[in-house]
């Protein structure tokens, strides 16, 4: 290995990177046991919840704002659907999109997970002053700005430098 190359975790920021990465796997796990009495994952309670508070949005419209494709909706929905906690109905201008609602049984489930969902979180982040949350809500903003934004763009390919 050419000594000018960096090992990762020579960078000074590596165990920031790699504390995030862990604290989000972890929040994850967290979230899935205490919602497994539920029958529901993390990924069922992201729909669960966009759809409680952006009620009629279309799948192509979730699929971005969770930043998944749309094969991942298409097979969260209908086992969703199928347990009746949504509906898919047709747009009334535009008979190809599909908009998405809670049904009266999924409102319910929603409200129990958010409030499983919101008292893991202040078990976890109670101590943490709101002025470090505001900061560390910030740094991370800016990340997942940085992030999208090379995810759009495209990618060399081999050679082409």
């Amino acid at each position: 290995m050419n000594k000018n190359q960096s090992l990762p975790w020579d960078h000074p920021r590596f165990r920031s990177w790699i504390a995030v990465a862990r604290a989000c796997q972890l929040m994850q796990q967290s979230l899935a046991r205490e919602l497994a009495y539920l029958d529901i994952k993390p990924p069922h309670l992201d729909i669960l919840v966009n759809l409680f508070r952006f009620e009629g949005i279309s799948q192509q419209e979730l699929a971005r704002k969770l930043l998944v494709g749309r094969s991942n909706m298409s097979m969260l929905l209908p086992q969703m659907e199928k347990r009746g906690l949504i509906e898919r109905r047709g747009d009334k201008q535009d008979k190809r999109v599909l908009r998405l609602y809670l049904t009266e049984s999924g409102r319910r489930l929603t409200k129990e997970a958010m409030t499983i969902q919101t008292a893991l979180i202040d078990r976890m982040m109670s101590d943490a002053p709101i002025e470090e949350c505001e900061l560390m809500t910030a740094h991370m903003e800016r990340v997942i700005t940085l992030l999208l934004r090379d995810e759009r763009e495209p990618v060399e390919a081999f050679g082409d430098q």
